[in-house]
């Protein structure tokens, strides 16, 4: 029988839609659940990961030390993995959350440029984690070119290859088709998936990447993360199991980790929006969505009009600074008609 392993990154993506409020509370109750729950590995910290608490982002109610040490309290099977962009997070901070308990560490880099975590994919395995080359934003390159990044990871020592679909643009067979080719290149490493539902096919993906021999998946309790949200992790848990593959975890306790601990914290529908159907159609980072909406209240520019332009100019996280250009330039435009 086939195994899957889950990931729930709830206490990290879910912190854009909480607006990066998570308590230590917080982060220890879920914790606690997901770890009798029995998922492999628990993702938490700011939504940008370590590091991720600065103006640009959004600052953090609490430091990643309270966050992580919370965490490392409440798990006791589980995995606890954190996230680093570099250029964002520090070889210091990842220092740091291994201290705090971090014994997994996703280093994201975007699809083509897996070279800029070269140093902090050989730091975590110097320190004795359990390394991801976590490629961001796989929809803006093709399968072939992704492989290669593969084998570039794999050459500074990664663990796991890792295919993100961060702006829940892609359809079944474009995530297939990139969970093959980079199996094709590193027949040696697993492959896991994170999946956005901005078209709603927040389940169907990951289905499909594990048809293709995906071994790593992650979600999130009630789907909850930036856009409109992640794979749920209690949905995949329990379609994983009816297709008769074991992840490990019980599906059950996880809808009731969601209800109890995750649903109170949400604040707006998690639903296919119309706004959330031009995310993915777009392509663009699930992070811009609320500030898409925040800018768009603000200035009367419809959101599908930001969003379009955002874009065409082929945005990517960290480039949520350019969403005032574009809400200017486009009330000028609407002044010269």
């Amino acid at each position: 029988m086939r195994t899957v392993k889950l990931i729930d990154t709830t206490l990290r993506d879910g912190s854009h839609a909480m607006n990066y409020q998570y308590t230590p509370e917080h982060v220890y109750n879920i914790c606690k659940a997901l770890d009798e729950a029995g998922v492999y590995a628990v993702d938490v910290g700011h939504g940008a990961g370590v590091g991720g608490s600065v103006l640009q982002y959004g600052l953090s109610k609490h430091s990643d030390e309270e966050l992580l040490s919370a965490a490392a309290e409440a798990l006791k099977n589980a995995k606890l993995c954190v996230l680093l962009v570099p250029g964002l997070g520090t070889m210091e901070d990842l220092k740091v959350a291994y201290k705090h308990g971090a014994r997994m560490v996703r280093v994201a880099v975007h699809c083509t440029e897996v070279d800029v975590g070269a140093q902090h994919i050989r730091l975590g395995k110097e320190l004795g984690m359990e390394v991801a080359a976590f490629h961001m934003m796989t929809h803006m390159t093709t399968p072939e070119a992704l492989a290669e990044q593969a084998e570039m990871a794999a050459s500074y020592g990664a663990d796991i290859i890792y295919i993100a679909d961060s702006s829940g643009a892609m359809l079944p067979y474009d995530i297939e088709a990139r969970v093959r080719a980079v199996q094709r290149a590193v027949p040696h490493l697993p492959i896991g998936v994170h999946c956005h539902n901005n078209l709603g096919l927040g389940i169907a993906n990951p289905l499909a990447a594990v048809d293709a021999g995906a071994e790593f998946v992650d979600g999130a309790l009630e789907g909850w993360g930036a856009g409109c949200g992640n794979t749920s992790t209690q949905n995949i848990a329990a379609v994983l199991e009816k297709a008769g593959i074991t992840t490990g975890a019980d599906w059950y306790k996880l809808a009731e980790a969601g209800q109890k601990y995750v649903r109170p914290l949400i604040n707006r529908p998690l639903e296919v929006t119309n706004e959330a159907l031009v995310l993915g159609m777009t392509g663009i980072y699930s992070s811009f969505y609320q500030r898409v909406l925040a800018a768009s209240e603000k200035s009367g520019v419809p959101a599908r009009a930001i969003f379009e332009e955002l874009g065409k100019r082929k945005v990517v996280g960290g480039q949520e600074d350019v969403i005032l250009d574009v809400v200017l330039e486009l009330q000028e435009k609407a002044k010269q008609q």
